[in-house]
C-alpha cells in the first residue's frame, strides 16, 4: 500500500462518522501492535535502495542523452554511438559490446532498419553493455557515462540553446496531456515552438507550416492509393492550405519524403522544378525561399504524414536552414508525432468507454448519472492534477460531450474531495455528498495508476438491485480490460497486438467493437 491507500483503507475501516479520540486510538492501537520483522525492515530497505540506486541511474542517462542530442533531434546515431564506445577501455571490451549490440536489436528489431536510439533504446544499450561487463554494474554504468561525457564537448551557447528547445518540445507534450484529447493545442505548440526557434537561432526567418496526413484515396484511386490532406497550418497560410489535398500525381517532394522516410531540404525552391506552390496569389518572381519536408513516423517508424516548413514568406536572401535547425524540427516532428499519438489513445479511451456507457445505461435506471473524468498533469510545477470533466450520462442514456474545458482542480473544489482522493489511491471510493451516494471508480494506466475517473451517482438510493450492481461490475471490469488493451498498443517501439491490429482501415484502429469483444471472452468463460 502507498500512502494515499493507507489513509484511505483506514477511513473505510472507520466509516464518516468516526469522532476523533476514536481516529486517535485507532492510530495508537496500530503503532503499539504493528510489527516489523528483522527481515521485513532489511528487506524494505533493500526496495528503497533499489528503487532509489534505479531513479538516480535514470537521471544519469537522461542527461547524457540529452548532452549528446545537442540539437533536440530526440534520437541519436547508432552508429556514431558504436563508433565511440568501441574505443572504450582501448577497445577491451569488444566482445561485451558486440552481445549487447545483439540483445539490442532483439529487442528493437527496427533499430536494423531505421539506426536511430530513442533515450529508452539509448538506456537499454547501456545497461545492456554494463550487464556484460564483470563486477558491479552501477559502477560500470558510472564509468561508462563518464566516458561517453568526456566524448563530446558543447560550448555555452550551445547547452543554452538545446535547454531553450527542450522547453519548447516539453511544451507540445504538455499540450498533449492537457487538451482533453483535443489535437487543436498540439497543432498550435508545434507551431510556436517553430515559430520561436526560427526568430531565436534561426536569424530571426520568416516561416510558413503545415502539417499534412496520409489517407486512403478513396474518391480517385486513379490519381494513387493514398493523398496528403493538410490538416494544420500557420495562419496566414490556412487560405490556401487548410484541408487541401496533395495527390501523387501533382507536383511536390511531400511524397518522397513519405516514401524514403528522410527529411527533403530544397534549399532554394525557386531553382528545383518539381515544387507545388499552393500561394496562388504569390507572383512567381517572389517564390523563392527554402523548403524543409519532414516525414512524420510512429512508434514502429511507419510514416504517417509529413511536416513542412518553408520560408517563401521571407523575402531576406539568407533563408536556407542549417543543419542545428534541421535536427530540431526533426525533433519537432518527433515531439509531434508521440503527442498526436497520445490524443489518439485517449480519443480510442473516450470510445470506449462511450460504448460502455451505452450498454450500461438500459441494465441499470437507477443510476441517476455517471461523469467521466481524465486525470490531467498540472500546467506549471506550481499546480498539483486537475480532473478534467469529458463525458455526463445520465439515466436516460443522453450524453454530454464537453468540448469546452471543465478543469477540476483540488483546492478550488474541496466538496469534490473524494473525486481526487480515488484519483490519489487508485482505488474506488464510495461516499454520500447531499443526501446521494456516489461509487467512485478509478481507469488504471498499465502502472496501476488512475488515468480517468468514473463518478457515478445512485441518487438517493442506498445501493443498486442485485442485477444492477452485477452489470456495473461488468461493465467496469470490461471498460477496464478494453482500456488496458489500448494502452498496451500504445507505448513507444512496441508492436501492436492482435486484437486491434486486425481491425485496421485506413491506417486507423477501430475500437468501437473492443468493450463488445471483451464482453464476448467474459460470456465464453462463463459457457
Amino acid at each position: 500500500l502507498n500512502l494515499p491507500q493507507f489513509v484511505q483503507l483506514l477511513e473505510i475501516f472507520a466509516g464518516e462518522d468516526i469522532s476523533l479520540p476514536t481516529v486517535k486510538r485507532l492510530i495508537s492501537f496500530i503503532k503499539e501492535e504493528y510489527k516489523q520483522t528483522e527481515e521485513e525492515k532489511m528487506e524494505q530497505l533493500e526496495k528503497v535502495h533499489r528503487v532509489s540506486r534505479l531513479a538516480q541511474r535514470k537521471l544519469l542517462l537522461e542527461a547524457l542523452f540529452e548532452k549528446w542530442d545537442n540539437n533536440a533531434h530526440g534520437f541519436l546515431d547508432l552508429e556514431e554511438v558504436d563508433a565511440v564506445l568501441s574505443t572504450f577501455k582501448e577497445g577491451m571490451e569488444e566482445e561485451a559490446l558486440r552481445k549487447a549490440k545483439q540483445r539490442l536489436h532483439s529487442r528493437y528489431p527496427q533499430l536494423s532498419r531505421v539506426g536511430k536510439l530513442s533515450p529508452k533504446a539509448f538506456q537499454t544499450f547501456l545497461q545492456f553493455i554494463a550487464s556484460e561487463f564483470t563486477g558491479d554494474e552501477d559502477e560500470a554504468i558510472e564509468n561508462l557515462v563518464e566516458f561517453l561525457s568526456t566524448s563530446v564537448e558543447r560550448s555555452g551557447t550551445e547547452c543554452l540553446r538545446s535547454l531553450t528547445r527542450r522547453k519548447w518540445l516539453h511544451s507540445i507534450q504538455q499540450a498533449a496531456e492537457t487538451s482533453g484529447a483535443s489535437v487543436e493545442e498540439v497543432y498550435k505548440a508545434v507551431f510556436e515552438a517553430l515559430s520561436q526557434d526560427a526568430e531565436a537561432h534561426g536569424d530571426n526567418k520568416k516561416i510558413s507550416a503545415y502539417i499534412a496526413l496520409l489517407e486512403e484515396n478513396q474518391l480517385s484511386p486513379e490519381r494513387g492509393q493514398t493523398l496528403l490532406r493538410y490538416v494544420a497550418c500557420t495562419t496566414g497560410d490556412a487560405p490556401y492550405l487548410l484541408n487541401k489535398m496533395l495527390y501523387r500525381d501533382m507536383k511536390g517532394v511531400s511524397f518522397t519524403a513519405v516514401e524514403e522516410g528522410k527529411p527533403i531540404h530544397v534549399p532554394r525552391v525557386q531553382l528545383h522544378g518539381n515544387i507545388h506552390f499552393w500561394n496562388y496569389d504569390r507572383p512567381v518572381e517572389e517564390r523563392k525561399g527554402s523548403l524543409l519536408v519532414l516525414p512524420l513516423h510512429d512508434a514502429r517508424w511507419r510514416v504517417f504524414g509529413i511536416l513542412g516548413v518553408d520560408t517563401l514568406r521571407d523575402q531576406c536572401e539568407k533563408t536556407i536552414f542549417l543543419s542545428h535547425e534541421i535536427s530540431f524540427y526533426q525533433g519537432v516532428s518527433h515531439a509531434f508525432s508521440k503527442a498526436y499519438h497520445h490524443i489518439c489513445t485517449l480519443e480510442n479511451v473516450l470510445q470506449v468507454t462511450v460504448t460502455a456507457l451505452d450498454w450500461l445505461y438500459p441494465r441499470a435506471p437507477s443510476i441517476h448519472t455517471v461523469i467521466t473524468y481524465l486525470v490531467e498533469p498540472g500546467k506549471d510545477k506550481t499546480h498539483d492534477y486537475a480532473l478534467r470533466k469529458v463525458i455526463t450520462t445520465d439515466n436516460t442514456g443522453q450524453k454530454e460531450i464537453h468540448s469546452s474545458p471543465v478543469r477540476l482542480l483540488r483546492k478550488e473544489n474541496l466538496l469534490r474531495d473524494y473525486l481526487f482522493k480515488c484519483a490519489d489511491s487508485s482505488v474506488v471510493i464510495c461516499t454520500s455528498v447531499c443526501r446521494e451516494h456516489r461509487m467512485v471508480v478509478p481507469l488504471r494506466d498499465l502502472s496501476g495508476q488512475a488515468f480517468g475517473i468514473f463518478d457515478i451517482s445512485i441518487g438517493h438510493h442506498q445501493k443498486l438491485l442485485p442485477h444492477e450492481h452485477k452489470d456495473l461490475m461488468k461493465m467496469l471490469k470490461m471498460a477496464q480490460a478494453a482500456c488496458s488493451e489500448i494502452l498496451e498498443v500504445s507505448p513507444e517501439e512496441t508492436e501492436p497486438t492482435d486484437v486491434l491490429e486486425a481491425e485496421h482501415v485506413a491506417n486507423s484502429r477501430h475500437v468501437g467493437i473492443l468493450f463488445h469483444w471483451f464482453m464476448l471472452q467474459d460470456l465464453r468463460k462463463c459457457v
